[in-house]
């Protein structure tokens, strides 16, 4: 699966490599190599870090369903405990 980039962010991500090139290295990049090299890191690194990405959610998501039985577990058959404590109670 490609990973694709709104076209606002694909334009913001050019001009932040062009901008590293100017700032960073001897010779500047123009917009379209800007493009081929984000083009090049999506393809070849994008999936590493989006495989991550994924890896941490799933992890994360499994602890979570993990702890759900503490966070909404409810005691069963408690309507004769209410009375019984009632009752203690009155002696």
């Amino acid at each position: 699966m490609p990973i694709e980039l709104p076209k606002d962010v694909r334009a913001q991500a050019i001009a932040s490599i062009e901008r590293y090139f100017r700032e960073n290295m001897d010779e500047p990049i123009g917009n379209v190599a800007a493009g081929a090299l984000l083009g090049f890191f999506l393809e070849e690194i994008g999936p590493a870090v989006y495989n991550r990405a994924v890896a941490e959610v799933q992890e994360r998501l499994q602890q979570r369903v993990a702890e759900l039985d503490l966070e909404v577990h409810e005691d069963e058959f408690q309507y004769w405990r209410k009375f019984e404590r009632h009752a203690k109670g009155r002696r």
